[in-house]
C-alpha cells in the first residue's frame, strides 16, 4: 500500500511537471512572437520615418495598435488552455447528469395518504451493499412501528442500524423482502415524496458556508425568519446563536468549522423541527452533547417526537429508556426486546 501511494504521488508530480514545462514553453514562444513582432514594426517604422514615408505620430499610433493586437494574440494561448480545461469539466458534468439511478422508479407511483400516518413495516428484509454483495448486512429483518411511538435501534457498530435508515429513505432497495409506509411499498412511491415525509438528524450534520438563518431554513425553504428563530429556540440553539455579535446572520464557516459537535447537532435538530415531518430519524442525535446540553436537547426532542413516528439509533441508556420499543441488531439480525403495552 505504501509503494502504491508513493507511485501515485510520483505520477501526479510528473504530470504536473510536464504541464508546467509545456506551459512555460508556450509562454516563452508567445513572448518571442509578441516582442519580435513589435521589434519588426519598430525597425520598419523607424526606416519609414527616416525616409519620410510616415510621420513619428503615425508610427506611434501603429505601434500602439501593434502592442494591443500582440497582447490580445498572446492571451489566446491562455484562453485556449482555459477552454480545454472547461471542456473537460463540462464533459464530466454531463457524464454525471446522464447517469441513471439504480433504483427502479414506478411508472405510476402511488400517492401517500394525507395526512401521513407513519406506520412503518420491515418484512423479511435482507440487504448487502453493492461493493460487498456476498456480505449480508441485514438478514430477514422484520419489525414495525407506529405513529406517536419511538423505536430505538440498538447494537454494536456495523450491524446494520444506519442501513435501516438508508433503506427507509430509499437510497437503496432491499435484495429480499419489502418495506411499507402506511401499507404502501416504498418502491411504489416517488423518492422525493417519500423523503419529503422524513426528517433526518444525522450524527454528523451537513452544514453550509452561510448564516445560521439560512442553514436552519434548509429544513423548510418557505419558512419565515420568525419560524427559523422559533425552531432554533425549540432546539436550544438560540442560546449560543444570540450570544454572537451578528446573531443569526453569523457565517458558520466551511462545514460549520466554527461550531462544536453539539452545536452542529442542535442546528440539525432545529432543521427537523422547522420541517415538521411525520417521520423522524435520529442517528445518535445527542452523541456529541454534554450532560447539560443533552438534557435540553432531549426536552426539544420530546416536543418534536410528539404525534409522529420516530426511529432512533442510540447507545446511551438515557435515550434507550425513553423508547416505546427497542430493536436490537446483532450479526445482521433484528430482535424485538421491548414493546410498549399501547402497541
Amino acid at each position: 500500500m505504501e509503494n502504491l501511494f508513493s507511485t501515485q504521488v510520483e505520477n501526479a508530480y510528473e504530470v504536473a511537471l510536464k504541464r508546467s514545462k509545456a506551459r512555460a514553453r508556450l509562454t516563452a514562444f508567445v513572448m518571442i512572437l509578441v516582442f519580435g513582432a513589435i521589434s519588426l514594426v519598430l525597425w520598419y517604422g523607424g526606416q519609414g520615418v527616416i525616409k519620410g514615408h510616415i510621420t513619428a505620430g503615425q508610427l506611434s499610433a501603429f505601434l500602439f495598435y501593434a502592442v494591443a493586437v500582440a497582447g490580445a494574440s498572446g492571451s489566446l494561448s491562455e484562453i485556449h488552455g482555459d477552454i480545454l480545461r472547461a471542456a473537460g469539466g463540462i464533459e464530466r458534468i454531463f457524464e454525471f447528469l446522464n447517469l441513471r439511478p439504480s433504483l427502479k422508479i414506478s411508472a405510476s407511483p402511488r400517492p401517500l395518504p394525507s395526512p401521513v400516518q407513519g406506520h412503518i413495516q420491515f418484512m423479511n428484509v435482507s440487504f448487502s451493499y453493492p461493493s460487498r454483495l456476498q456480505h449480508l448486512v441485514l438478514k430477514d429483518v422484520s419489525f414495525e412501528t407506529f405513529k406517536g411511538k419511538v423505536t430505538a435501534l440498538v447494537g454494536p457498530s456495523g450491524v446494520g442500524k444506519t442501513t435501516v435508515f438508508n433503506l427507509l429513505m430509499r437510497f437503496y432497495d432491499p435484495l429480499k423482502g419489502h418495506i411499507f409506509l402506511d401499507g404502501i411499498p416504498l418502491d411504489d412511491l416517488e423518492p422525493h415524496v417519500l423523503r419529503g415525509a422524513i426528517g433526518l438528524v444525522p450524527q454528523d450534520p451537513v452544514l453550509f458556508t452561510t448564516t445560521f438563518l439560512e442553514n436552519i431554513r434548509f429544513g423548510n425553504l418557505n419558512a419565515t425568519d420568525k419560524d427559523v428563530k422559533d425552531a432554533a429556540k425549540a432546539a436550544y440553539a438560540d442560546e449560543f446563536i444570540e450570544s454572537l455579535p451578528d446573531g443569526y446572520n453569523t457565517h458558520l464557516g466551511e462545514k460549520g468549522v466554527s461550531l462544536s459537535g453539539g452545536q452542529r447537532q442542535r442546528i440539525a435538530i432545529a432543521r427537523a423541527i422547522l420541517k415538521n415531518p411525520p417521520i423522524l430519524l435520529l442517528d445518535e442525535a445527542t452523541s456529541a452533547l454534554d450532560t447539560e446540553s443533552e438534557k435540553k436537547v432531549q426536552q426539544a426532542l420530546a416536543v418534536l417526537k410528539h404525534d409522529r413516528t420516530t426511529l432512533i439509533i442510540a447507545h446511551r441508556k438515557s435515550t434507550i429508556q425513553q423508547a416505546d420499543s427497542i430493536v436490537r441488531f446483532e450479526e445482521g439480525k433484528a430482535k424485538l426486546l421491548k414493546v410498549d403495552e399501547d402497541n
